[in-house]
């Protein structure tokens, strides 16, 4: 980890804010760039916020470190990145001294003004989902998928205790602010206490019915508030664990967080809303509205008077007392599925899990629109040849048809039942090809939203062999035109390859080889090559005329999710669930180079159409843009 920078900043940061140049803004997407990478897009997915001890700066855990933003001009001041697998959860010490960063099975305790690595703690199984701090800084607790709790000595990095009550992992974990007591959310629904003195336990408190996001004790620890994925919030005796109130408004609860006067907390929902509760009486005073998606963490300022919440890769900023939105910082985005290339190459698009799709500039990593409307995640972004329109795919099963220019939507094509994972464009741009989780590949008309045809799989089986073969067979997964728009290729759940003829819909060829899902399908340039990448952990190319089988590479990186051709032909990159990009020789099968820098799996790979940019969009929430020679 970049420790002499990190240290730097936040020496200069808890002295004074005169130091943060406004050059940061412009600078942060070169930051922490692994060897090859030329910009990173997006900031990563959210996991926690914090504030500093003294107001002057947010702490934002991230999937690929944690990003520290001036609290004043919300410029980006720092990144903190390492080599992690994507950090999960952080918690910053009362005084300001201290990071305590969950990442994986791992805890980690850095000095933030010395920079020094104080403690690597071990001893969780699984991964590490919840860190606080207990009030007077000496004690941390996490908590783990493994089961348990545990604490631990700040200073010495000491196990002091273990706290566990049945096999269900425990997702929030809060301490009493006198450190007695230790609460843990389960994904069953529980939430135990224990007392931290004797390590006995207390009580298993029930009513809720399904997974507890968001446990938090108030200010004086006389109620101990929970809330989960059944909507429900409960207020409980802090004492004695008896419940008090149950509190219901709409939506999953993923966030709780008392005020620090302890006289109102505020509850983050699944729906995008913050509702504000008065915290003696459970009476409902107010709701904050504006994010597009879940809210996934609430934070107060540590005078009382901002209220920070992120939600659909957004951070807004709230004036507590009338609840007015103050600020937005962009940038944020939950896991990228799919990523393309503007014809002219100085655009790229990214389709997100947080229902959005994003433009970037390629040239300056600047974020240049939202586009929002989808319902669910989307899977698969496509540009048609002409650069005009934007096509997604989404889970909701539906089609969205995007204006570049004004970001506005032209239509949504509707018809398939189920999730859409792939949509392409002809190369004439006058049809769309989509492939669906209901088992059918469908083409459209681009200009009227007509539904053209639909080939299915099941459609060329025998009645025994349809008896014979999973529902789940012919998902398609992936599709993709040859270049004289001739062909359609799509790849299937069972690791089935199918040919068709595009005008015509009828089936020509099927290539067997693969063992598990095909997840991409790619034409070469010159149409005469198939390549295709599997949960199989291969990559295999096929004589695209007769369906022959050429050579298989095997990249040892486990799920192969995302193939590409250069526009040469001459290079094959591929994404892996090892969070690496593979470039290998299209001639000779022999592997180029390995490039890294993903905290999580690389979901899609994109050349650009001049051939001088890779694009990889990771499950971290970001996109890497690559440099090719």
């Amino acid at each position: 980890m970049k420790i002499r920078l990190f240290s730097t900043f936040l020496t200069l940061t808890l002295i004074s804010t005169l130091f943060l140049s406004n050059t940061f803004a412009q600078d942060h997407t070169q930051w922490e760039l692994p060897e090859g990478a030329i910009a990173r897009l997006g900031k990563g997915g959210i996991n926690k916020i914090q504030y500093s001890p003294d107001n002057r700066f947010l702490a934002v855990a991230s999937t690929i470190g944690i990003w520290i933003y001036d609290a004043v001009t919300l410029q980006e001041a720092l990144l903190f990145a390492g080599d992690t697998n994507g950090i999960n959860c952080v918690s910053l010490s009362p005084d300001g001294r201290t990071f305590a960063v969950g990442s994986g099975q791992v805890l980690q305790l850095w000095d933030t003004i010395l920079g020094e690595h104080q403690a690597t703690l071990t001893g969780h199984t699984n991964g590490i989902f919840d860190v606080v701090f207990s009030s007077d800084g000496q004690t941390i607790a996490t908590g783990s998928s493994d089961g348990t709790i545990r604490l631990w000595d700040t200073h010495t990095g000491e196990q002091k205790k273990t706290f566990a009550k049945g096999v269900n992992w425990i997702n929030r974990v809060a301490l009493s602010p006198d450190g007695k007591i230790v609460a843990g959310g389960s994904t069953d629904g529980t939430l135990n206490i224990w007392s931290v003195t004797t390590g006995e336990h207390k009580k298993t408190l029930t009513g809720h019915t399904d997974w507890i996001n968001a446990v938090a004790f108030s200010p004086d620890g006389q109620t101990l508030v929970s809330g989960g994925d059944d909507g429900n919030i409960r207020m409980w005796d802090g004492s004695t664990g008896a419940q008090k109130k149950t509190l219901t408004r709409d939506g999953s609860v993923n966030s709780i967080v008392f005020s620090p006067s302890g006289h109102i907390f505020a509850t983050g929902t699944v729906a995008g809303d913050i509702h504000l509760w008065n915290a003696e009486t459970g009476e409902y005073q107010k709701t904050l509205t504006g994010h597009l998606g879940g809210v996934s963490n609430v934070a107060f300022s540590r005078d009382g008077n901002t209220i920070v919440s992120s939600g659909a890769g957004n951070i807004r900023l709230w004036d507590a007392m009338t609840g007015e939105h103050k600020k937005t910082i962009f940038g944020h985005s939950d896991m990228v599925r799919s990523v393309a290339f503007s014809p002219n190459s100085t655009i790229l698009a990214s389709g997100n899990y947080d229902s959005t799709v994003r433009l970037w500039d390629t040239t300056t990593g600047e974020h240049k629109m939202t586009f929002t409307g989808n319902t669910w995640d989307v899977q698969s972004v496509a540009f048609s040849p002409d650069d005009t329109i934007l096509a997604s795919g989404n889970y909701d099963g539906n089609i969205r048809l995007w204006d570049t220019t004004t970001g506005k939507q032209i239509k949504t094509l509707e018809g398939h039942t189920e999730a859409i994972y792939s949509v392409v464009f002809s190369p004439d741009g006058r049809t769309l090809a989509s492939g669906s989780e209901d088992n059918t590949l469908r083409l459209w008309d681009v200009h009227t939203g007509e539904h053209k045809l639909t080939f299915s799989g099941h459609d060329v089986h025998t009645t025994e062999q349809k008896e014979d073969r999973s529902e789940h067979a012919e998902e398609v997964y992936s599709v993709a035109f040859s270049p004289d728009g001739k062909t359609l290729a799509s790849g299937h759940y069972e690791g089935t390859i199918r040919l068709w003829d595009a005008d015509t819909g009828k089936h020509q060829i099927a290539l067997s080889g693969h063992t598990r899902t095909v997840w991409s399908v790619i034409f070469s340039p010159d149409g005469k090559t198939l390549a295709s990448a599997s949960g199989d952990e291969t990559i295999r190319l096929w004589n695209a005329a007769t369906g022959k089988h050429q050579i298989t590479f095997t990249p040892s990186a486990g799920t192969v999710f995302s193939v590409v051709f250069s526009p040469d032909g001459k290079t094959l990159a591929s994404g892996n669930d090892d969070n690496t990009l593979h470039l290998w020789d299209v001639d000779t099968g022999k592997l180029i180079k390995i490039l890294t820098g993903h905290s999580r799996r690389v979901w899609q790979v994109a050349f650009s159409p001049d051939g001088k940019t890779l694009a990889s969009g990771s499950g971290d929430g970001t996109v890497f843009l690559w440099r090719l020679r």
